[in-house]
């Protein structure tokens, strides 16, 4: 199946996936800390039978049990060099199940190892893990691609790029989303869906994580974002255990139904089970649905074709929607080398502190996107963009505007940046048209359209608007729409050229007449001329009276930004009026002293960002650890030290408040995980130089142990090893026994280290059930440690039921149980 047979297919009528497969293999006896890939194969038709009865029951598209079939999971069982022959048998059997009846979707999920620079994986080495499996499985004869239970939008994008570059099967993904409808890593539903729409998947949607009822708003949220297919695959509520110790489910099938119903009029029509479902649940469903799939279908796009064209730019968790009538936007500037020399130098020394600054003092000034330049002399530009991508996407949530005249630089930025990015830019020039173009209809970008060409600026507005339309057309031989584009007006002096303002306003015009968004660079405007803010601020205005949509800019200039949104109130755009009013709030508060009426630009006077007041506030670790700063904390640590201070007071007056901070972001919603592992590993370098000077002013084993692990069975970690970092930075002896450990070693390893508490975790409902074994054998052998359990699957109603002592719904709060169990004070 190629991916416009699937877009055919998934136009015409609602679709029905399978439903769990773990849970209802081991019913049917697969026993836990198997590798389930090989236990399948070794009972092929256990695995045949239950596919068949998906069959039966209505499946269109049934899973294939490639699930955890990469190098990286087969590597835990020693499996890893049977990659290709599993997946080619694993494919073979559902084609055999499904026998012409059904569609056989090759099954892809996260490695569990995390990606740079919160984990060791190289982004290229995941692209090639997975590059490694799908090649094996489109050899295999499988009719499309599932990736699904994502936790990391980065990750889905590496399966995406890697499943396009090795086989053209159209591929689906599912992300997993938490209570606050965010995915572990702080994806919103919307921006997972632009994302990954725009990098070519065919239909996208949620999987596990909840029941159809809470699901609910997650579907809307990616109906109303996309154009492609919305998958619901959710579990059967939320699970429990029964009397006999077996993991059950809240949701019976009359209720999933129902809610499913709810699923559809929210805009999914591919739908499915997860945990808990069985054959019986997909029979329900699509009892339910009979003979209306094609109408339901119908109504469903009808609305979609029906919505007014939306533009969407994103980072990894923040996504920018516009359209041609929305407020003015300004996109920073201020991350250029350009005219800055301090910076200059510290591009070349390989310190990145300014760009950071520059980050979030433009992003607290307004600005909606964050331009990224670093081209000058003396540094590899393609590896210092890289590193900087890592680094302010960690420290700012705005997108990004990948600004570099190199090609292989602005194709090396796309390919990683984890977002939906604006390419500055694409003109005329053959180079750009013929190699840049492609590049950023590959990686789904937005882009500016630059109307120069080979020959140089156009001489007149007839030829500017014939290389607009010129390249207009190229990106539409290529797939890409009107909404992928931003012109820029082309700004000249007008010094040199009297009608420079004229001839950029009729540009604007003419773009917003023609369904297209626009940009300037304003400074050229008034080059050469005394007074530069007053000219560029009444150009600004004009322009966005004639349409123009952003302009980039220094958002620390008062008066243009204070005018921009000026023009917007008087352009009675959409919430302009409050946007003004907490504007000008936020100006009188910075500038008490300052008379409205006498309001100049207050440019900045250096390229030193202001946050040196902040820093002596709060002391340096206390920022290092409060923005993650892992570059730059140990050599600020030892500056501390060799200039007197004492690392207790280090440790308690900048760090450990620091710490908690970052906890209470990340509880309140601010802080999401990368920015909480990068701030734990932070503090963690500081600390470890100070121990060894710590040792004299505490005493010996003055806080507890805790032993950690993942449950038996169960072969994630991320969650876990935060745990064990937080607990660690607060003082904790931290024994950390890993992932997949028996109740035997959990206990043994309590009881030899004279424990306080054990942290237990599991990810999958299938392993869940274990740590009531490991609850029961401790209590059984009668340790005296207190029990704390968590992960993905976990409630607190369920650690009740097992007989744990306390629940931790993350890393941050763990630290807080651990001490409230053991009647410690902060």
């Amino acid at each position: 199946m190629n991916k416009a047979e699937f877009n055919r297919l998934s136009r015409e009528r609602v679709l029905y996936l399978d439903g769990a497969t773990g849970s209802n293999l081991i019913k049917r006896g697969m026993p836990a800390g198997v590798c389930p890939e090989k236990w399948i194969l070794d009972h092929r038709e256990i695995m045949i039978g239950l596919q068949r009865e998906y069959i039966e029951a209505g499946s269109n598209i049934i899973y294939a049990p490639t699930f955890t079939a990469n190098r990286i999971k087969l590597k835990e069982y020693g499996l890893e060099k049977e990659i290709r022959s599993m997946n080619r048998e694993l494919i073979r059997l559902s084609l055999e199940a499904a026998e012409g009846r059904a569609l056989v979707a090759a099954d892809i999920t996260m490695t569990g190892e995390q990606l740079a620079p919160m984990g060791t994986m190289d982004f290229e080495t995941l692209i090639s893990v997975y590059k490694e499996q799908i090649t094996a499985v489109a050899q295999a004869g499988a009719d499309l691609i599932v990736v699904e239970t994502m936790m990391s939008l980065q990750e889905s994008r590496a399966a995406l790029i890697a499943a396009g570059e090795v086989c053209d099967l159209p591929v689906m993904v599912t992300m997993t989303f938490e209570s606050d409808g965010k995915t572990l890593y702080g994806t919103d539903a919307t921006t997972a869906a632009v994302v990954l729409e725009s990098l070519g998947a065919c239909a996208i949607g949620a999987n596990c994580s909840t029941g159809p009822d809470k699901m609910m708003p997650i579907i809307r949220e990616i109906a109303e974002a996309v154009s492609i297919p919305v998958i619901a695959k959710p579990n059967a509520g939320l699970p429990a255990l029964n009397e006999h110790g077996e993991t059950v489910y809240s949701m019976g099938e009359e209720d999933f139904v129902a809610g499913m119903q709810e699923l559809i009029e929210a805009g999914a029509s591919i739908l499915g089970g997860c945990c808990g479902t069985s054959p019986s649940y997909i029979r329900a469903l699509s009892d339910s649905c009979h003979g209306k799939e094609q109408m339901v279908r119908k109504e469903q796009l009808q609305k979609t074709d029906h919505r007014l064209p939306q533009r969407f730019l994103t980072s990894e968790r923040k996504t920018l929607a516009f359209n041609l009538d929305s407020p003015f936007m300004i996109v920073g500037e201020r991350i250029n080398p350009t005219g800055k020399k301090k910076l200059q130098e510290e591009l070349r020394s390989g310190s990145l502190s300014m760009v950071l600054d520059f980050a979030e003092e433009q992003e607290a000034r307004g600005a909606s996107l964050l331009d990224i330049n670093v081209g000058m002399s003396g540094i590899d530009e393609k590896d210092m963009m890289l590193k900087i991508l890592d680094e302010v996407t960690l420290a700012s949530s705005l997108p990004l505007s990948l600004d570099s005249s190199h090609v292989d630089v602005l194709e090396a930025a796309l390919r990683k940046y984890p977002g939906r990015a604006l390419v500055n830019s694409v003109s005329a020039e053959r180079v750009k048209l013929e190699r840049l173009l492609p590049i950023v209809r590959k990686y789904g970008a937005m882009f500016i359209l630059l109307p120069l060409s080979d020959e140089g600026l156009p001489a007149n507005l007839d030829e500017k608007i014939a290389l607009i339309e010129m390249i207009v057309q190229k990106a539409s031989e290529l797939g890409m729409r009107k909404e992928d584009i931003v012109v820029d007006g082309l700004v000249a002096t007008i010094g040199a050229n009297k009608n420079a303002g004229r001839e950029v306003l009729e540009t604007i015009r003419y773009c917003k007449e023609n369904g297209l968004a626009t940009i300037c660079g304003l400074s050229n405007i008034s080059f050469g001329l005394p007074e530069r803010s007053f000219v560029n601020t009444a150009f600004l205005t004009m322009a966005i009276k004639e349409g123009l949509t952003m302009a980039i800019a220094n958002p620390s200039q008062e008066m243009l930004v204070n005018a921009a949104f000026a023009s917007d109130l008087l352009m009675n755009k959409e919430e302009s009026d409050i946007r003004y009013i907490e504007r000008m709030a936020d100006y009188q508060a910075r500038n008490p002293k300052v008379d409205p009426m006498l309001l100049r630009a207050a440019v900045s006077k250096t390229d030193q960002p202001a946050r040196k007041e902040e820093k002596e506030q709060t002391g340096i670790l206390y920022q290092d650890v409060l923005k993650g700063n892992r570059k730059m904390i140990l050599s600020h640590t030892k500056e501390e030290i060799e200039a007197g201070k004492e690392p207790s007071v280090l440790l308690n007056e900048m760090l450990l408040p620091a710490i908690d901070e970052v906890g209470k972001l990340f509880d309140q919603g601010k802080y999401f995980l990368p920015q909480l592992i990068a701030s734990a590993e932070a503090m963690k370098l500081s600390i470890e130089y100070l121990e060894p000077l710590l040792a004299g002013t505490r005493a010996e084993g003055d806080m507890p142990t805790v032993v950690i692990a993942t449950v038996q069975g169960d072969i994630h970690d991320i969650g876990k090893n935060l745990v064990g970092l937080m607990l660690k930075n607060h003082g904790f002896h931290v024994i950390d026994l890993g992932k997949d450990v028996s109740k035997e070693a959990i206990a043994e390893a309590a009881l030899t280290n004279h424990a306080a508490i054990i942290g237990l975790s599991a990810l999958m409902t299938t392993t869940m059930q274990e740590m009531k074994h490991v609850v029961d054998y401790v209590h059984e052998k009668g340790i005296p440690v207190r029990i704390m359990i968590g992960g993905a699957v976990i409630t607190p109603e369920y650690a009740k039921e097992i007989g744990a002592d306390a629940y931790s719904k993350d890393a941050a709060e763990a630290v807080v149980v651990a001490k409230r169990l053991l009647g410690i004070q902060d």
